[in-house]
């Protein structure tokens, strides 16, 4: 039951994206990639990666941080930082807002993070075991905790509205995108900075490798023979103002938040389950008022993993029934790799994107159909659909699992 303040929901609307990915900095860029089906999977150069079985990853190589903050602030941030802000400033100028447009109060941050500054942690780490911890940069600490992700934010725009960093792993910026529409819902805030943002891990890189999760070349999303996912970084912010707050301003809308759903089934530590991932699903359904055979296009998590292919494959057939085959469903993550929590952002911009543009993006990498996964998962190329309802599911380690609703926007 929703508290009483928030019965009577209230419409909640996209009118600015952020990207910094593999394939594309800016939301025009990333979009263009995403529909050609380019990969942003590249030999990794960050870390020596010799003694494993696999080499590639989706880093980003083009990023300068100095294009959009001085050289002075870029030394004080760490890069999922750096990438948080500077995906901020692009989805501020795509909604056509200067900061000093945004009411400080009324004005909020909520990012998702899997591993915060993992970088930084890294750096601590190496100087303690080669030097001790006297050689520890004191200045490094302050840089670490994975608050600082929208600290840093609020810092650079100002804001002194509600402001909190979800470090829910790979469905974090799901989890932060609905507590963000709850809190606008509340009354907290008229517009905030949702999303999420994770760099290139040597935390992540080794882990999932020891795991035998990490593909040797590519990542291929429901194929038959899918080996796996790839590690990769990034940031997707997007600009979530309140109806009014968007009319009164005339502001360009790309989609409607129409709900969100949770799940947390806690099944297994790292494996995931159709149950749970079906139950998000259906209470994104739920909480937005549309039915199954309204959804025009399904963003999957779509890691490339066996056993996660295969569980959402069995979710999606059963909330969606023996239409099924009728929903269109692609996983972006073929392209970009995971970039942790930042992935369900960039998600929710691909969503926006298809829902604007009439376009669904591709599975990549897709050659040998699964028969255990006979679902439709727009291999290899774009299609033109008309996109009136989009879910971007996600999930993540420990049974978390969240789903957005988005919407074609209708006055």
């Amino acid at each position: 039951m929703w508290p009483k303040k928030m019965q009577n929901k209230k419409r909640i609307v996209i009118t600015g994206l952020g990207a910094i990915t593999s394939i594309g900095i800016g939301k025009d860029d990333f979009w263009k990639a995403l529909i050609k089906g380019t990969s942003g999977i590249t030999r990794i150069e960050s870390l020596d990666t010799s003694a494993f079985p696999t080499h590639n990853g989706g880093e980003i190589k083009n990023f300068d941080p100095l294009k959009f903050v001085s050289r002075r602030k870029a030394l004080k941030l760490g890069r999922a930082s750096q990438f948080a802000v500077s995906a901020a400033k692009l989805a501020l100028a795509d909604a056509g807002l200067k900061p000093s447009d945004l009411d400080q109060q009324k004005t909020g941050v909520c990012l998702g993070t899997t591993m915060g500054e993992s970088q930084v942690l890294e750096l601590l780490n190496d100087a303690w075991i080669r030097k001790g911890a006297d050689a520890v940069d004191p200045l490094l600490v302050s840089r670490y905790p994975c608050n600082v992700l929208s600290s840093n934010l609020a810092i650079e725009f100002n804001l002194e509205g509600p402001n909190l960093t979800i470090p829910n792993a790979c469905a974090a910026a799901n989890f932060a995108t609905g507590y963000a529409s709850d809190l606008m819902n509340l009354g907290e805030a008229d517009t905030m900075l949702v999303g999420g943002a994770d760099a290139f891990s040597r935390i992540a890189f080794i882990g999932f490798n020891r795991m035998f999760a990490v593909a040797p070349e590519k990542c291929q999303p429901f194929d038959k023979n899918r080996k796996g996912m790839m590690v990769a970084e990034g940031a997707g912010i997007i600009v979530l103002e309140t109806l009014d707050k968007a009319f009164k301003r005339k502001a360009h809308i790309y989609a409607e938040l129409l709900g969100y759903g949770v799940s947390c089934d806690a099944h297994h530590m790292t494996a995931p389950q159709a149950e749970g991932i079906s139950r998000s699903i259906t209470n994104a359904l739920k909480n937005s008022n549309v039915s199954p055979g309204q959804v025009d296009y399904y963003n999957a998590h779509g890691t490339g993993t066996p056993a996660n292919d295969r569980e959402e494959a069995i979710a999606i057939k059963k909330v969606f029934g023996p239409d099924y085959k009728s929903i269109a469903v692609s996983s972006i993550k073929s392209m970009l790799g995971h970039a942790m929590g930042a992935a369900s952002a960039l998600e929710t911009i691909a969503c926006s994107m298809a829902i604007k543009n009439r376009i669904i993006p591709p599975t990549i990498n897709y050659e040998t159909p699964d028969p255990e996964i006979d679902i439709d998962c727009v291999p290899n190329q774009a299609r033109n659909k008309e996109v009136a309802i989009a879910l971007n599911s996600a999930s993540a380690f420990g049974g978390n699992n969240a789903c957005l609703v988005l919407g074609r926007f209708s006055a």
